[in-house]
């Protein structure tokens, strides 16, 4: 419960400038290609923040239903699906263990960025496979990184956003989906660009704690210690998420 309130704390903070950083709305298409949705298909989006993920995949499937333990962030997605006149679309505040719904529910199964926020992955994934049909599939996207670079990583995210666990490594996220039962496991990758004032400025960290990041970046100029590729250009410091999409489909 205290993970929890400090999840709803953050994004009750956070579903606005979350949803306007440009950064979250790219790469849209090759989830959907990825995860193979098509229009005979019933999706559910785990921990669907503001919608962006859940509206574009809307545009695609029979009907898409967004999960989000944040009331906030569910108020900005149906303020995103009422703007992009969607009606197969439907909504619910709750948490992810276990998830509301019942064996075998949705055809596709789909989370974007959630996974470094929940206390056990594992689990989550267990749960998302229960409430997919069988021959559906289930899709992580989330920032994953060779091992090496992980603690560091965690660190500085921790230190953005206090509701931050733990990013999983490349070799830990295989062993979660090696693990899970599911087959024919495909994976894919891209970088989401950031620029760090105005990800800062769309962060609620603790008090002083944007100084903090700003000296830690700065010092990784070069260094690429937390593996999201820091570097100057102009007077902006630039960086880049690296993010891992993972698909795989549940035995028929």
């Amino acid at each position: 419960m205290e993970h929890n309130d400090s999840i709803i704390s953050q994004f009750s903070l956070q579903a606005v400038p979350f949803a306007e950083l440009p950064g979250h709305s790219q790469s849209l298409d090759m989830l959907v290609q990825f995860s193979g949705v098509c229009a005979g298909d019933t999706v559910l989006d785990v921990a669907c923040g503001p919608g962006i993920v859940t509206c574009e995949f809307a545009k695609h499937a029979a009907h898409v239903t967004g999960l989000d333990l944040t009331p906030t962030m569910i108020e900005e997605a149906v303020k995103r699906q009422q703007e992009q006149n969607l009606t197969n679309m439907s909504w619910h505040i709750g948490d992810v263990l276990p998830l509301p719904f019942p064996n075998a529910h949705f055809s596709c199964v789909v989370t974007r960025y959630s996974f470094h926020h929940f206390l056990d992955p594992m689990a989550v994934l267990l749960e998302m496979v229960r409430v997919c049909k069988p021959d559906g599939r289930v899709m992580v996207v989330d920032a994953v990184l060779p091992s090496e670079k992980i603690h560091a990583y965690n660190r500085m995210e921790l230190l953005r956003d206090p509701s931050h666990t733990k990013a999983l490594s490349f070799e830990e996220m295989a062993v979660v989906f090696g693990t899970s039962g599911l087959t024919d496991i495909r994976t894919g990758r891209y970088k989401v660009e950031m620029e760090l004032e105005q990800q800062l400025a769309a962060s609620f960290p603790l008090s002083g704690d944007k100084d903090k990041l700003r000296q830690m970046f700065q010092s990784d100029i070069g260094k690429d210690a937390m593996g999201v590729g820091v570097h100057r250009m102009g007077n902006e410091i630039r960086f880049a998420y690296p993010i891992l999409v993972t698909v795989g489909r549940k035995v028929g």
